[in-house]
């Protein structure tokens, strides 16, 4: 099974990317978040927590798993934080 990877920015939304967590955990029971800087990591901590709370009416508890990942962008090698979120 092919885990579905949701990139987030500085820019992105907590709120949005907070739905699509929710979504693909519905769907699939597990999700990573992928995340490059300081300002990234925020918001995708901030969505974790949004949708925690999207999923709790639903009897659904989520846990997040933290590693880094190495990733190619523009020819240069950056490293990312990526967060395998599952059902608990």
């Amino acid at each position: 099974m092919q885990i579905e990877v949701l990139k987030v920015s500085t820019k992105s939304s907590p709120n949005s990317v907070a739905g699509a967590i929710a979504g693909v955990i519905r769907d699939k029971g597990a999700v990573e978040i992928q995340a490059i800087g300081a300002g990234a990591l925020n918001q995708a901590v901030k969505s974790l927590a949004i949708a925690r709370g999207y999923l709790a009416p639903s009897g659904l508890d989520i846990v997040c798993i933290p590693a880094f990942s190495n990733v190619t962008i523009s020819g240069e090698s950056k490293t990312a934080l990526k967060l395998l979120i599952e059902i608990r």
